[in-house]
């Protein structure tokens, strides 16, 4: 357990569409409280899992779960190193912003056709940054999303980095509204768990994640597999033991489930 003060509250400024957790900030390492139920426990599984996957330990932050005193009181929640590491990270929102006055999530909502909305985020990023190969940094982002069923993804937590000269892209973070981990109002832990896989949508791009995943590996391919099994998950999961049983039963069985929608992206297990 840290315990945490008022002159360590961060803003990142990059809202959620579930409201904003509290976070800290202390010699270079980010906490985070949960807030609408199980988040820390969320980010953490996720980055665990990508061990066992294609992704370079660069590509992705790591989290861990840890518990947070602030004001009295004591909050289950995670900590990661800060990726910026002196750089400037920029979403793509701002960037576009930036460069054309009005925000990218405005241009791609006006468009109906779901394909362009792809072709348009990955083409404005290329020629803005000179990043290339941005499309296939999407189609990973976007796979593991569809996996972890990653309800919060939007153009403010898609981001690159900058050193004032060269542009590359973010790492994969902010995974803490995947694995149905809003208890409080959308997916409460008495609900039915396969009724509610199946209620959860991606938030901006798509109506669902398996049009998600078509779109991104029709356009770039599949860049990404898995290999984690069972066992693995267990071992992961239930060594975050600051949350309850249930709470780690339940996730095991989501993250199961998601492992048997998504089989092709697995190499054995």
């Amino acid at each position: 357990m840290i315990r945490l003060f008022d002159n360590e509250k961060c803003d990142d400024g990059r809202p959620s569409s579930k409201g904003n957790q509290l976070k800290f900030c202390r010699d270079g390492i980010w906490y985070k409280a949960d807030y609408m139920g199980y988040e820390g426990l969320a980010e953490y599984t996720v980055s665990k899992l990508l061990r066992f996957s294609t992704l370079q330990k660069s590509e992705y932050v790591d989290y861990d779960v840890e518990q947070i005193e602030y004001n009295g009181n004591v909050y289950n929640g995670c900590k990661s190193p800060d990726f910026v590491d002196g750089r400037t990270l920029i979403t793509l929102d701002s960037l576009y912003k930036r460069n054309f006055g009005e925000t990218l999530h405005h241009v791609l909502y006006q468009m109906e056709d779901r394909e362009e909305r792809l072709r348009v985020l990955t083409g404005q990023v290329e020629r803005i940054t000179g990043i290339r190969g941005f499309g296939v940094y999407m189609s990973k982002l976007l796979t593991v999303d569809a996996l972890f069923l990653n309800e919060d993804r939007h153009t403010h937590n898609i981001a690159v980095m900058t050193d004032g000269n060269t542009f590359e892209p973010a790492p994969i973070f902010d995974n803490g509204l995947t694995l149905l981990s809003d208890t409080m109002m959308d997916y409460p832990l008495s609900g039915d768990l396969m009724a509610m896989i199946a209620k959860v949508k991606p938030s901006v791009f798509w109506d669902s994640f398996s049009e998600q995943t078509d779109i991104s590996e029709k356009l770039f391919g599949t860049n990404v597999t898995f290999s984690f099994t069972y066992q693995d998950v267990c071992d992961i999961v239930n060594a975050a033991d600051i949350y309850s049983a249930e709470v780690r039963r339940r996730v095991i069985e989501i993250v199961m489930q998601m492992k048997r929608k998504y089989a092709y992206l697995f190499t054995k297990g």
